[in-house]
């Protein structure tokens, strides 16, 4: 919301998410989208972290079972844990500005950080793939 207010872009929510898949199974995380056609720019903020509830049965004694479920949480980008959003642009070239568009994240009260994400250093960039 804030950064639909800050920043040229007009985020939706996509009705696809993006799936990867974990030792734990299959784990969404939502995914809101930007086509800038004047730009020639697609933007995608994802959340870092996704909540995935398994179901899990343990025997309490020979002729009984007992189900629960286990909330495990999942990250995009596992080794990036303190990151809550990552926003992703594809198409870029020479002329964007990614430090001017750091500082107008940053006046945004509600963000603290923002910075450039190596993906060259990343183990799970496959991740980002979608």
């Amino acid at each position: 919301y804030f950064i639909n207010q800050k920043l040229p872009v007009t985020f939706e929510k996509s009705s696809k998410d993006i799936g990867i898949q974990v030792p734990e199974g299959k784990s969404h995380f939502t995914r809101f989208i930007f086509d800038d056609e004047a730009h020639e720019l697609f933007w995608n903020l994802i959340p870092n972290k996704t909540t995935l509830v398994t179901r899990q049965t343990k025997a309490t004694s020979l002729f009984e079972e007992t189900e629960f479920d286990i909330a495990t949480n999942i990250y995009l980008l596992p080794e990036l844990k303190k990151v809550d959003y990552i926003i992703k642009i594809e198409n870029t070239d020479d002329f964007f500005d990614l430090d001017q568009l750091i500082d107008q994240l940053l006046t945004i009260k509600q963000i603290t950080t923002a910075y450039k994400i190596e993906q060259n250093k990343l183990k799970s960039k496959n991740n980002l793939i979608f």
